[in-house]
């Protein structure tokens, strides 16, 4: 089912950034647990049919998330997240990295910082998210990686997750 939410997708190529704008139809309060609880995020930060899977997590300044995107046939790609900023309710900014399974980092593939930023609208919450790259070439790599269309297919998937929370 295609969202009518809006999506706004844009590559800043003067700064290596991506910055995505994302509607859902739920409120602050559970969009912000939806980004920030690992059980919550383990139902949709994948792009379907792939599944997130934690390991570990600890949402704090200083905390970091270890986790897998597990594939369809159970292959494993690993990630972490490293928070720097909280601001509860209100913004997050973490560096994401590709690792191995104990959070080791693939230095093979670059590394992006998040900057995530929620607004409530009436009865709509509003991401805006900055995905900076130390350069543009690793910002292409990611693209080409079909990151847009993952990123598209996991926000619909939490679309679904505010669907069936408002039956």
């Amino acid at each position: 089912m295609k969202s009518n939410l809006l999506m706004n997708f844009t590559v800043d190529k003067e700064n290596s950034t991506v910055n995505v704008k994302r509607e859902f139809n739920a409120s602050l309060a559970n969009v912000w647990s939806a980004w920030t609880e690992a059980e919550i995020l383990d139902k949709w930060w994948a792009p379907a049919p792939w599944k997130s899977r934690t390991k570990s997590m600890e949402f704090k300044e200083g905390g970091r998330r270890l986790y897998a995107m597990v594939g369809p046939q159970g292959e494993e790609h690993w990630a972490i997240a490293d928070f720097t900023s909280i601001s509860p309710k209100t913004n997050f900014k973490y560096s994401d990295a590709f690792s191995d399974s104990e959070g080791n980092i693939n230095n093979d593939f670059p590394r992006s910082s998040w900057d995530v930023t929620f607004s409530e609208n009436g009865n709509t919450t509003f991401v805006d998210i900055a995905i900076r790259h130390e350069k543009f070439s690793d910002l292409e790599k990611i693209i080409e990686m079909g990151f847009k269309e993952g990123f598209t297919i996991a926000m619909e998937g939490l679309d679904a997750i505010f669907a069936e929370k408002a039956k």
